[in-house]
């Protein structure tokens, strides 16, 4: 399916008609926090960000926004390369930190003072939010008009330490009756008095996202900035940050910012403070659940990262914000490993098959094609014994109509293998059955019967002699609410699907999955895509079942 329009590289294409930029000069950055791992809306950012480059042949530098300290861990920082590495891309020797650039930045802080486009203010946080105005009236700070000397002496003896958090801010002198409040003599620094990750306590000011991250951009020579859509009341700030800090710096490219919607996707909640709560809580196991919308759950899951970056390009580059369908990402998985997956068998519920009319101690090998699709996958003998393990939901002493599977009086096709009768049951002492006893036709093999009777019914089978032990987990959704952006978030909780993750124990696997490496993708016959876990002993994941319901629009 081809990708959606890409606005972005509309805009691009245009600028490299004009001669404004060759293709090769085109330089973006992907600058997450490392305050947490990086989810599925994210994944857009950076297939926007390093896709962009790759496509023109330009650059993308990773960048680690740590220029908040209160939460950067570098167990985030690893993560984040990890799934960057994942996805097929990489930033080359062009790995920074928002910190890094402390020192510039309070230098050019230091020149806006200089050049009366910043002041020290005093207001307090309660005062700051009083003197806010509103459309019919503007803000107001009395020491707007301090003279630059003291503002800067003040600037100084706050980096010094001098001064308590919230005495002093450090504001950007621009509009006090602008209509947009960002314009409003917006804060540059505030004090704060934590210890920073990397720089540890030799700062203790701070600047603010907005005046660092344009900056941050002009000293990397970054050509587009690409951002999510929130961003967008902020643009007028940051070009005049860019704006006013270039005489300072010799710069080649102006960088420009440009916003696109974030991912909204069905099912599914992209707050990062919520999912930590749910790991913090122990509501989920770890960021790398199967069931979180992070790269390392999906990960673990067994999605691949051809299926994200094949349903982020359906989902396409736009303006506007919409919301994606979680199916249609399920439906992106199923077609990535439908075509490679081998085939093995499972049985999820076992119930005994018992042939009487085969030999005990006998074992028969049956050739299974690995992948019916692909012929140059080759076969695999699979152990055919005197007692076998069906699926529970293969038989029934009350059929329904059309019932195709075995019941009383009917036949019906071990796949790969016998057609077989049933007989009669065994049960336990609270009526439950324990053994199926059937008899097989022996010399249908897996042909047809002599006397040319059709079998519709075909289930599968695994030998209880050979049979590989193994828990399995079915993942579903992690909430009941298509639309979880309508949910108030401390109403989250009330919408976790209970049902999310059922695991089944005991269950038979056939013998060969036992010596594959981790990491293989399979399809178990009849039941769905599935991957060993990479945390829990000799346990499968069910990535996606094989019913596909997503219906393009």
């Amino acid at each position: 399916m081809a990708e959606n329009t890409n606005f972005i590289h509309e805009i691009i294409d245009g600028e490299i008609e004009s001669g404004k930029y060759r293709a090769d000069e085109i330089h973006t950055r992907f600058p997450p926090e490392p305050n947490g791992y990086l989810h599925i809306g994210h994944c857009k950012a950076l297939m926007i960000d390093f896709g962009t480059a790759e496509k023109y042949g330009g650059r993308c530098n990773l960048r680690m926004d740590d220029t908040n300290p209160a939460k950067e861990d570098t167990e985030y920082v690893d993560a984040i390369k990890e799934d960057i590495h994942w996805l097929g891309f990489d930033w080359g020797d062009r790995f920074y930190y928002g910190s890094d650039y402390f020192a510039e930045t309070y230098r050019l802080a230091c020149e806006l003072i200089k050049t009366g486009d910043a002041y020290v203010c005093e207001l307090s946080p309660d005062q700051f939010s009083e003197y806010r105005g509103d459309l019919s009236h503007p803000a107001i700070s009395p020491y707007r008009d301090r003279p630059w000397q003291e503002s800067l002496d003040l600037f100084e003896r706050m980096k010094a330490g001098e001064f308590p958090e919230g005495k002093y801010t450090l504001r950007a002198k621009i509009d006090l009756a602008s209509g947009n409040f960002n314009m409003r003599d917006p804060v540059l620094y505030r004090i704060r008095y934590i210890e920073h990750h990397r720089q540890g306590t030799e700062w203790c000011i701070f600047p603010m996202y907005d005046f660092a991250h344009p900056i941050q951009d002009c000293l990397e020579g970054i050509t587009h900035s690409l951002c999510s859509l929130e961003y967008e009341i902020h643009r007028p700030l940051y070009d005049w940050v860019r704006d006013h800090v270039a005489p300072f710096l010799h710069m080649e490219v102006m960088p420009r910012q440009i916003e696109f919607a974030r991912l909204n996707l069905t099912y599914t909640v992209m707050s990062k403070r919520y999912l930590r709560r749910l790991v913090e809580d122990r509501l989920v196991d770890g960021w790398d659940d199967p069931r979180m919308p992070t790269l390392c759950g999906m990960r673990r899951r067994g999605y691949t990262a051809a299926a994200i970056k094949d349903f982020l390009g359906r989902v396409g580059v736009a303006k506007t914000d919409s919301m994606a369908d979680i199916e249609l990402l399920e439906h992106c998985v199923r077609e990535d490993l439908g075509t490679s997956s081998p085939r093995r068998v499972a049985v999820v519920r076992p119930v005994k098959v018992v042939i009487d009319n085969f030999p005990e101690g006998k074992t028969e090998y049956f050739e299974l094609p690995n992948n019916p699709s692909d012929p140059e996958a080759g076969t695999r003998k699979v152990p055919f014994t005197r007692e076998l393990y069906i699926e529970e939901d293969d038989f029934t002493l009350t059929p329904p109509p059309k019932f195709f599977r075995l019941k009383p009086d009917g036949e019906v096709r071990l796949m790969g293998a016998y057609i077989v009768k049933y007989v009669c049951v065994d049960t336990d002492d609270d009526g439950n059955v324990s053994a199926i006893h059937c008899t097989a036709d022996l010399e249908t093999g897996c042909g047809m019967p002599a006397d040319g009777r059709k079998v519709k019914g075909t289930i599968h089978w695994v030998s209880a002699q050979y049979a590989h032990n193994a828990d399995v987990v079915y993942y579903d959704k992690l909430f009941t609410e298509p639309n979880m952006n309508d949910v108030p978030s401390d109403k989250y909780d009330e919408y976790l699907n209970t049902s999310s993750a059922v695991t089944y124990k005991g269950c038979k696997l056939e013998p060969s999955i036992a010596d594959d490496p981790d990491g293989v993708h399979y399809q178990f016959v009849r039941l769905g895509y599935f991957i060993r876990d990479t945390k829990l002993p000799n346990t499968y994941n069910r990535i996606v079942s094989l019913k596909d319901s997503f219906k393009a629009k």
